[in-house]
């Protein structure tokens, strides 16, 4: 437990057995020390010896977490044997871990496009046990403190709850060089429309590409596509029928793949998000769709050699409507982690208010999914960037996706085999191998045998 006036306060589920109240300290899982006989200073920590094997894919929050592990351990006595691989490879070892039930580790990240997979075959623990025991889990923890956009991938069919978000990625538009937007006559577009006319207008002006994203297109295209009235699956989850050769679906991959093709700089179909970012804080690219806990950093001097000129807007809407993509990965416990209740306080600590207050506040962490975080000064202070409400943009982003539904494509258990398929289509069709009716077509008919394969009956 935490230290409080240079002493350890008794371990939770002890000091709540003897009915003396915790004092709220701000941080879920911190509690003054009671006034005790001096004998009883200084008891063992309940989970003395003990330790954990924890995973989560690289990121901001996973690797500055590390930051912070050693007052875990003083907290707790719980060592933590931490691994934060690439995303992909995260996946992949994650995936098998789980499907074998085994026992090697006892926190694993809940991927956003796995999380139906993984929780629908009881591959991970459920939380209510925890979340209703007070001697476990305090009051002012809050769970129900979490964006409930950002907890919905975590809950299975019934309403179980098996993890808890760490971040909620949120597509938004960023501009690097807004200067250059100005001076061609235009505002950050609002339609695509409006985009399409502005990257014209903008292209190759003092060198700068128009336009730049990375290759993961099951991502970035979707928000285009279902603005121009398509989807991935005819109604997911329940109708897992996929629908990429509908005429929209085809108007979509061609619009986009012309974008790509046309206002990208050289080689845009082989970036990754680091390049697709580097470009634009190197001013060699303008503007992109993305997750807005990488553009933040367009408007760090630190880090962009144009911060001044960064500008922030929300997704471009379609005919059809806005549909930025809203992208929540959470913690949770494997169903076979033999050491659940010290994965559960691992969690509390990573999850608390107070971490994701330091996080803001010590790391400039801009994808908090707690909404009392969300609402002090700091996190908007943190979240202005040259005179945009970043974190505005935020929360309407969030607000959209909860409320519309539009993301259930990306849940269901299958979405991973499709994503693939539509990576590799736009692929094709931006670098002219194909029509962009024929190679949606082909893509059709390809996702429809990967998902026979798997099971689903369509």
């Amino acid at each position: 437990m935490a230290k409080t006036n240079g002493t350890r306060s008794l371990a939770r589920r002890t000091f709540l057995k003897t009915g003396l109240a915790a004092l709220g300290a701000g941080a879920a899982g911190v509690v003054a020390t009671p006034r005790r006989a001096p004998a009883q200073v200084g008891q063992a920590k309940p989970f003395a010896g003990t330790t954990i094997n924890v995973m989560l894919f690289s990121a901001p929050f996973s690797q500055w977490l590390a930051d912070y592990m050693p007052e875990f351990q003083e907290k707790t006595g719980i060592k933590v044997s931490y691994e934060t691989p690439a995303f992909p490879v995260y996946n992949q070892r994650a995936d098998l871990e789980l499907s074998t039930r085994g026992s090697a580790y006892d926190v694993l990240n809940v991927t956003f496009i796995y999380s139906s997979r993984w929780i629908g075959a009881g591959w991970l623990a459920p939380l209510a046990e925890f979340l209703s025991d007070p001697n476990k889990t305090p009051s002012d923890w809050d769970p129900a403190d979490f964006l409930p956009g950002a907890v919905e991938p975590m809950k299975d069919k019934r309403g179980g709850l098996y993890g808890f978000p760490w971040v909620a990625e949120v597509q938004l538009a960023a501009a690097a060089r807004y200067d250059l937007i100005e001076k061609a006559g235009f505002k950050m577009p609002d339609t695509c429309d409006e985009m399409l006319r502005m990257l014209k207008a903008i292209h190759d002006k003092e060198g700068v590409k128009g336009f730049v994203v990375d290759n993961h297109h099951g991502w970035g295209w979707i928000p285009y596509l279902q603005g121009f009235g398509g989807n991935v699956f005819r109604n997911p989850p329940d109708d897992l029928m996929p629908t990429l050769d509908t005429p929209e679906a085809i108007e979509a991959a061609e619009w986009y793949a012309n974008v790509l093709r046309t206002y990208g700089p050289d080689g845009i179909l082989s970036y990754t998000f680091d390049q697709a970012l580097n470009t634009l804080l190197q001013g060699r690219a303008n503007y992109i769709t993305f997750n807005q806990a990488w553009l933040v950093q367009l408007g760090d001097s630190k880090k962009s050699k144009f911060a001044s000129t960064a500008s922030y807007a929300l997704m471009p809407a379609g005919p059809k409507g806005r549909f930025p993509g809203v992208a929540a990965h959470g913690i949770g416990i494997p169903a076979g982690s033999k050491k659940k209740d010290a994965a559960w306080e691992f969690i509390k600590w990573a999850m608390s208010k107070e971490m994701f207050r330091r996080m803001l506040t010590e790391k400039g962490y801009g994808a908090v999914t707690r909404r009392s975080v969300i609402d002090t000064p700091d996190f908007r202070k943190a979240m202005t960037i040259n005179g945009y409400n970043v974190w505005d943009l935020y929360l309407k982003t969030v607000d959209l996706a909860s409320k519309g539904g539009y993301m259930k494509y990306r849940t269901v258990h299958v979405y991973p085999q499709v994503n693939e398929k539509i990576n590799k289509a736009i692929e094709i069709v931006a670098s002219k191998q194909m029509p962009a009716a024929e190679a949606m077509r082909m893509t059709q008919a390809s996702a429809i045998a990967d998902l026979k394969k798997a099971g689903v009956n369509l």
